[in-house]
């Protein structure tokens, strides 16, 4: 859905006693809003729904590594368990350049597990930017 909106196509699910409890993508493009990626909307989603801004016991499921910022909702929300699909070697803070949620100074830390469909991850991401290079240098963005 992020792809066909032109946003970077990521999307996040949390999960918990087995029910999908709030998913979201990314949407800070068409929201005007740099806090709109994929994890931040699932945390909305499962928050309003659970009417509770904690939801200890979940697992998030998101298909790129989080973002600092990202990775600070999840601690904040006190989600149990992450687990990702790609890397992003450029701001993943689950591990490729930090790991907030190994952090002993932070009050909570979640389990994490990345590396989940990885390829597919990977791959849905660099054709999204493949078919943007490719439509920016004919002019048309």
């Amino acid at each position: 859905m992020a792809w066909q909106m032109g946003e970077v196509p990521v999307g996040a699910v949390i999960v918990q006693n087995d029910k999908i409890i709030g998913e979201g993508f990314n949407r800070p493009i068409g929201l005007h809003d740099p806090t709109a990626h994929a994890e931040i909307m699932a945390l909305r989603d499962a928050a309003q729904k659970q009417e509770n801004y904690r939801l200890p016991g979940s697992t998030l499921y998101v298909s790129l590594e989080p973002c600092v910022m990202c990775c600070g909702a999840i601690i904040h929300a006190r989600i149990s368990r992450v687990v990702f699909g790609a890397a992003d070697p450029k701001t993943g803070a689950a591990g490729s350049v930090i790991n907030l949620f190994h952090e002993n100074r932070l009050n909570h830390h979640a389990e994490v597990q990345g590396g989940i469909m990885a390829q597919a991850c990977s791959e849905l991401i660099s054709a999204f930017f493949r078919e943007r290079r490719a439509i920016s240098a004919r002019g048309n963005v």
